[in-house]
């Protein structure tokens, strides 16, 4: 990744307006910026969330709060709890996040 044209700012994300994207259940309620071609979330899951679909972008996570779980294709499972991340490059490998009482999520991609 490579940033560049990106003056020093800060955000306070309670200031960004949040979008909600339904799951098969639950909502994920998204607070994104932009910089560049390089998109910066703060994402809330509800409590009982399951992704709609199998994600095969690239991303940088870190769990804030709550437990996340990631299902991989190849039928891995793993979790996140505060202060654990992960990463995975675009088409590397198939993936969709749950949760069960719920999570917040720092993410870029």
């Amino acid at each position: 990744m490579q940033l560049t044209d990106i003056p020093f700012g800060i955000t306070d994300w309670s200031t960004v307006e949040p979008t909600v994207h339904p799951g098969t259940s639950g909502t994920a309620t998204w607070r994104t910026r932009h910089f560049g071609d390089v998109r910066v979330r703060m994402v809330d899951y509800s409590a009982h969330y399951l992704a709609d679909h199998w994600c095969e972008k690239g991303h940088i996570l870190l769990c804030l709060a709550g437990v996340l779980e990631t299902e991989l294709a190849d039928g891995r499972v793993v979790q996140l709890t505060p202060g654990m991340s992960y990463q995975v490059a675009d088409h590397a490998e198939p993936h969709r996040s749950r949760t069960t009482g719920g999570a917040t999520l720092f993410i870029v991609d």
